[in-house]
């Protein structure tokens, strides 16, 4: 098994910026829905969802996007996390409203994943 190490191929180095890229809004996002901060449960009412979904949200955001961040658990947490970002674009479709935001951070978590993590490269090669 790899380990982290700062010897990483420029790849991998790109892919790990793009991962904090990933997580920058994360991080916030799920706080303030934990916090219950005001402007959550007025975008919560705006989306039609309950403020009572808020905690779980935003649990369920951070610990998505932990497992994502552990290098072991890498792969399980993209998969979390294109769950998550799916249930917020079909959220945002049944309003009219763009889901570039979302649609953008679930293809940036797989493309840092894929540069990152030389066993899915292995596993999904492009063709030559």
């Amino acid at each position: 098994m790899k380990k982290f190490t700062l010897a990483a191929t420029k790849l991998e180095w790109v892919g790990r910026v793009i991962t904090v890229l990933v997580g920058l809004p994360l991080i916030p996002s799920g706080i303030f829905k934990i916090m219950g901060s005001p402007e959550v449960v007025e975008g919560m009412a705006h989306l039609g969802l309950p403020s009572s979904l808020m905690m779980p949200l935003g649990i369920l955001e951070l610990g998505c996007l932990v497992i994502y961040l552990i290098p072991h658990t890498a792969i399980l947490g993209a998969v979390l996390l294109t769950g998550y970002f799916g249930g917020a674009i079909c959220t945002h479709l049944r309003l009219g409203e763009p889901i570039i935001v979302q649609t953008l951070l679930g293809v940036m978590a797989w493309g840092a994943l894929y540069l990152r993590e030389p066993r899915l490269r292995v596993l999904l090669p492009f063709r030559k």
